[in-house]
C-alpha cells in the first residue's frame, strides 16, 4: 500500500496518533477487514508491533475485533471515529472546566494567590510589561484588561479590527456598561460601518483618523498593538504604567476632540 507521507503526517496530527497507529489504521481502512498479518504487510509496521497497535486502536474506537478465527479487525468509518473523538474531547473539556471552577475554593489556590501577591508587590509599575503574540493571546489579555476596569475604558482601533474582535469586545462592553464603567470608543475607517455598530449595539462610537490600536483600563493599564490590522499575526505590548497610560489617554482625547471639530 502506497500512502503519501504527507497524508500520514496530517492524519497523525489530526487524530493524535503515533506513527505506527497511523500507518496501521490507514492500512485497515484500505482493506476494511483484515488480519494482523495482512495489516503488517500493507502498513510496513513490524508484525510483532502490529498486534499491540491494533489492540490500541480497538480501545480508542478506531477498529472492532471480528468474531471468529483467525482474528481479524474491522475498520470503523472515519465519520464515526471523528464523532467519538469529538465526544471524548467534549467530555474531557467539561471535566476540566468543572475541576477549574472549584479550584478557587482550595487551599492550593489560596497559596498561588499569596505567592503572586508577594512576588508582584515589590515590583514597580513601569516594570510590569509583557509582549503578546498571536490572536488568542491578544484577545485574552484585552478581555482581562477591560474586565478589570472600575471607572473608565478607552478603545481606539479600526472598525475592521473592532468587528473582528467583537466576539470578545461586545459581551465585555455590555458587562462594563451594567457596572457604570465609562466607555470611550473611537474607531477609524468606514463611517457607515461605525453607524451600523452604534445602531446594532446601542454604542456611542466616535469616528477618528487615528491609526492606533489601543485598549486602556482606568488610565493605568494599556495594551497597544504593534502590527497593522491586516497583519498575518497579531503582536502587542501590555503595560501597567499610570504615567504612560495617562499620557496616551490624553493624546487620544486630544485627537478625538480635534477630529470632532473638523
Amino acid at each position: 500500500m502506497i500512502v503519501k507521507p504527507e497524508l500520514v503526517k496530517r492524519i497523525k496530527e489530526y487524530f493524535n496518533l503515533n506513527i505506527y497507529e497511523t500507518k496501521v489504521w490507514l492500512a485497515l481502512l484500505s482493506k476494511g477487514i483484515a488480519s494482523a498479518g495482512e495489516i503488517a504487510e500493507l502498513s510496513g509496521v513490524p508484525r510483532s508491533r502490529t498486534y499491540d497497535v491494533l489492540e490500541s486502536l480497538e480501545k480508542m474506537g478506531f477498529a472492532i475485533v471480528k468474531i471468529g478465527k483467525p482474528v481479524k479487525y474491522i475498520a470503523v468509518k472515519p465519520t464515526e471515529v471523528v464523532e467519538k473523538i469529538k465526544n471524548r474531547a467534549m467530555q474531557e473539556a467539561n471535566e476540566k472546566v468543572k475541576s477549574l471552577s472549584t479550584l478557587k475554593d482550595t487551599a492550593e489556590y489560596a497559596e498561588l494567590e499569596q505567592l503572586h501577591t508577594t512576588g508582584i508587590a515589590p515590583v514597580k509599575f513601569h516594570e510590569i510589561t509583557g509582549s503578546l503574540k498571536g490572536r488568542a493571546n491578544v484577545l485574552s489579555r484585552i478581555r482581562e484588561i477591560l474586565e478589570n476596569a472600575e471607572k473608565e475604558v478607552v478603545i481606539c482601533t479600526s472598525v475592521m479590527d473592532f468587528e473582528d474582535k467583537s466576539r470578545v469586545l461586545i459581551p465585555t462592553i455590555e458587562k462594563l456598561a451594567k457596572h457604570d464603567v465609562k466607555l470611550k470608543i473611537s474607531l477609524s475607517g468606514d463611517h457607515d460601518r461605525i453607524k451600523r455598530l452604534n445602531s446594532k449595539y446601542e454604542l456611542k462610537i466616535k469616528p477618528t483618523d487615528s491609526k492606533a490600536r489601543v485598549f486602556i483600563s482606568d488610565r493605568k493599564e494599556i495594551l497597544f498593538m504593534l502590527t497593522a490590522e491586516n497583519a498575518e499575526e497579531d503582536m502587542g505590548v501590555w503595560l501597567q504604567s499610570p504615567f504612560f497610560t495617562e499620557s496616551m489617554s490624553s493624546i487620544l482625547d486630544l485627537a478625538l476632540k480635534a477630529n470632532s471639530e473638523k
